[in-house]
């Protein structure tokens, strides 16, 4: 799509917006919709459209505990952050029990391919025994290595690169092939 058909795209929709809010339907609205949850300045409100997220929902999960977990170069040993986010990981999913998680190594672009397979393996690895060691049962995960397959960002920044070493926990509800 042309950068021009996206502008005139993007025109039309704001002058339709535009258009809806001349009408009063503040009436109709305050029926129809539900009271916008209040904000107090506090860094635990609920971002903007997910204040009515449902309590053991995926999106719950994403947004009140994390689904990434980092580690340094050429490492699957797993740090005091990495640890708090999978304490909070494994409370959620000892209170939600009907999920499973897909555990999916990564690393960046710093060694061969068979090096980047084993360590993003280990990684997985690293983050489901930490999980089974805080209660959740080893039969609802199971971990799988890509290497330096499906890069978040294909960079040669430090800063960048780190992005790529990492596991993400992906709820499922049922196995999946590998």
């Amino acid at each position: 799509m042309s950068v021009l058909t996206a502008y005139a795209r993007h025109l039309a929709a704001t002058a339709m917006l535009l258009a809806l809010t001349a009408c009063t339907t503040t009436d109709i609205a305050s029926v129809e919709e539900p009271a916008a949850v209040p904000l107090t300045g506090q860094t635990n409100d609920p971002a903007p459209g997910f204040e009515n997220v449902k309590a053991g929902s995926e999106e719950d999960f994403i947004l009140s505990v994390g689904r990434r977990i980092y580690f340094t170069q050429d490492s699957a040993k797993l740090d005091t952050v990495a640890m708090t986010t999978l304490d909070n990981q494994a409370a959620w999913l000892n209170r939600n029990p009907t999920w499973l998680v897909k555990l999916q190594g990564f690393a960046d672009d710093s060694g061969s391919e068979s090096k980047l397979k084993t360590l993003s393996q280990q990684r997985a690895d690293a983050v489901m025994a930490y999980l089974v060691s805080k209660g959740v049962d080893t039969g609802r995960m199971w971990a799988k290595g890509y290497g330096a397959d499906r890069e978040v960002r294909d960079c040669t920044q430090r800063s960048c690169k780190v992005q790529n070493r990492r596991v993400v926990a992906n709820l499922r509800t049922e196995r999946d092939a590998t």
